[in-house]
């Protein structure tokens, strides 16, 4: 039975009173900060002292998880009723601490525009003329509502990698003007780990490929690709909708143009290479290597579809505590967090709400805690403070996506951001891990921070999940701003429960408030991300990309 409108207030107010006495309790038992509150490193960075850290609440915390991980939410997705019960707690919160609201038109709402496409007609591939069965190749549905079709001479690009910086030139005197490129999933083996996330993913494929002037690119496996994805999974995948957000204009926003994307069956990639210099196995064998050669293909490739577009809205939810320095605060800390989950999908053992307490009311519930101690801070930090609940992760960093290219804040001012995804509060962790930490000023930030609580920080304990490009913070690092992804670390059992968590509960049903949460872990949580964000706020000079790094030259330097 589906809750009233006054259950879920109801509902909602219990939970807010919850949050307003623990606030209240934390008050009375930790006296607002001064502005005495700092002592010097011997670098020379002012850091909160320890006297002067607030108390963290891990009631509140548990207060916040309870709801937005209820069943009442159904889940949070992208653009339904429960998202947007969500989005409204949110709000009701920093307007009940006093956190100004920063979305659109002065309310704390930041709505995104998001195309859903559907492929309606087809889609069709012949090869020379003849018809590729359907069950041989899977096409992502293009972003213009309409039909498309293209044609051309195909050429084997190799990894179709465009990295000068590393020496790696695969389009290098080769022309697929107007031609189809047909390139190997992955990349050689000597690219650095978080380098290679980017150039060998499909977008930065399909972007080189555009740069180039193909018109479409057609994927091929390798070895080691088949291992990790079957040609069957990534076609069942790629059978969806394609989400993607639109900019003011009403534009559908891709970072490849109009370039065609196809995955083909092992099967049709060797038709693709027979008679060619190179056959298919042998290509095969050189990627399984970490090389893969160039040249024109003998064939023809013809791509036909037809879509349809639909459009929703939903909301990033947006509030400010400004900066207390007349010249700094113009430049803002961005603490952002997603806020959408899986909602209803495929019952396992009778249960078919993804109610993700995890991944992410865990990230939320601590944002909104952070929030509440620098509301208590007298005087508030120098620079200004932005509190961001994202829309649409779950469907491919979207929101975070549409807010970093168009914020409701000065972009320019934007100098730093800290994201949290889906800190695993099941242990009490002794280490933290902050993805991106090594490319910034940041890191060492992290590092006092952490120091101060008595706990380590850690270097990525999963580099082959490249999860650095894989949460809302990489929208930031592609808009030039130093950013870094935060979760708990492997030590002290931290291992054996990530393992366990990603094993049963990960993006399932069972990822609930009754998972055995350790809500003071939440509070630690908290602490430390405050310390981050209070140095960041308060230091003399904004954070800076290290010298000679990649992600700062390939997308700013700011």
């Amino acid at each position: 039975m589906k809750p009233t409108s006054f259950q879920i207030a109801l509902a909602f107010l219990l939970i807010g009173g919850i949050a307003v006495s623990a606030c209240s309790s934390s008050r009375e038992a930790n006296p607002a900060m001064t502005g005495d509150a700092v002592v010097a490193t011997a670098s020379g960075v002012a850091v909160a002292a320890d006297s002067d850290i607030p108390h963290f609440s891990a009631n509140q915390i548990r207060a916040h998880m309870a709801f937005l991980s209820s069943d009442d939410l159904e889940g949070r997705d992208t653009g339904t009723r429960g998202y947007d019960i969500a989005a409204k707690y949110v709000a009701a919160n920093f307007e009940r601490l006093g956190v100004e609201p920063a979305g659109d038109d002065g309310t704390y709402f930041n709505e995104v525009t998001l195309q859903i496409t559907s492929i309606v007609e087809g889609p069709s591939m012949m090869i020379d003329g003849n018809p590729v069965a359907d069950a041989g190749f899977a096409v992502y549905p293009h972003l213009n509502p309409n039909s498309l079709t293209v044609s051309g001479e195909a050429v084997f690009v190799g990894f179709g990698i465009d990295a000068a910086q590393f020496g790696i030139e695969d389009y290098s005197g080769l022309d697929v003007t107007g031609k189809v490129a047909v390139a190997a999933i992955g990349g050689p083996d000597n690219l650095p780990g978080e380098e290679s996330s980017y150039f060998t993913s499909r977008a930065s494929k399909a972007k080189a490929a555009a740069k180039h002037g193909a018109s479409a690119i057609i994927f091929v496996g390798t070895p080691a690709m088949d291992r990790v994805v079957t040609f069957d999974r990534r076609r069942r995948f790629m059978s969806r909708p394609t989400t993607t957000w639109l900019a003011p204009d009403g534009s559908a926003f891709s970072e490849y143009g109009d370039v065609q994307v196809v995955y083909v069956s092992n099967e049709v990639a060797a038709q693709l290479f027979e008679g060619a210099e190179k056959s298919y196995e042998t290509v095969r064998s050189e990627a399984e290597q970490g090389t893969a050669s160039r040249f024109a293909l003998p064939h023809t490739v013809a791509l036909s579809q037809e879509v349809e577009a639909t459009t929703i809205s939903s909301p990033n939810v947006v509030g400010m505590i400004p900066g207390s320095d007349p010249v700094l605060r113009d430049e803002y800390v961005v603490l952002s967090a997603h806020l959408d989950h899986e909602g209803i999908g495929r019952p396992v053992a009778g249960d078919s709400i993804y109610n993700g307490a995890l991944d992410n009311s865990a990230g939320i519930s601590v944002l909104i805690e952070v929030a509440r101690a620098f509301r208590e801070r007298s005087p508030a930090p120098k620079r200004s403070l932005v509190f961001l609940a994202l829309t649409a992760e779950e469907r491919g960093l979207l929101g975070s996506e549409a807010f970093a290219a168009y914020p409701t804040i000065p972009k320019e001012g934007i100098v730093a951001n800290v994201n949290l995804d889906m800190p695993l509060l099941l242990y009490d962790f002794t280490d933290v891990v902050a993805f991106g930490a090594e490319h910034s000023s940041m890191g060492e930030t992290v590092e006092r921070a952490a120091a101060q609580i008595g706990i380590g920080l850690s270097p990525d304990p999963m580099p082959e999940q490249n999860l650095f490009t894989r949460s809302d913070h990489y929208s930031f690092v592609k808009e030039g701003v130093p950013s870094v992804f935060l979760v708990t670390g492997f030590a002290n059992g931290g291992e054996e429960a990530f393992g366990m968590f990603l094993q049963s509960h990960y993006h399932r049903p069972s990822d609930e408030i009754t998972l055995p949460i350790n809500f003071e872990a939440g509070a630690k949580f908290a602490r430390v991300n405050y310390l981050i964000a209070n140095e960041l706020a308060d230091a003399d000079n904004r954070p800076t990309w290290n010298p000679g790094n990649f992600f700062g030259e390939q997308f700013g330097t700011r």
